[in-house]
């Protein structure tokens, strides 16, 4: 098993991932939280012709891995955050994971931004 938390999770994201082909260049997942409770995921892969594609990853398969993440952050009791977002680059190899700790807003897809969030959330390590 390996040490590295944040490797695990966003393996554990890409091998629960549904509604993603297979060429897939990079990805952003959003992960929600209600409490310290794991209330689901949403987010958007994206081709190398710059195509996103809505996608989720199924909770009950990430939740070892979110889990052991998480553990690594926070000591017991202490609060959660409402969000974390992980974006990953399959080709450069690169990740960022953000913590929202206060806004559950901040990165759900709404009536207002369902046309501009896909390219908020893409991953850009330039």
């Amino acid at each position: 098993m390996s040490t590295n938390v944040t490797a695990d999770l966003i393996r554990a994201l890409i091998e629960h991932m549904r509604g993603a082909g297979d060429d897939w260049q990079s990805f952003a997942m959003v992960i929600e939280f209600r409490g310290d409770q794991l209330a689901g995921t949403h987010g958007y892969v994206y081709s190398a012709d710059g195509k996103a594609a809505p996608v989720a990853s199924r909770p009950t398969g990430i939740k070892p891995a979110l889990d052991a993440y998480t553990e690594s952050y926070y000591k017991p009791g202490e609060a959660m955050p409402v969000a974390i977002l992980v974006q990953f680059d399959r080709a450069k190899r690169e990740y960022e994971v953000t913590f929202e700790d206060t806004d559950a807003s901040r990165w759900q897809v709404t009536p207002e931004n369902i046309a501009t969030i896909a390219e908020q959330l893409r991953p850009n390590f330039d």
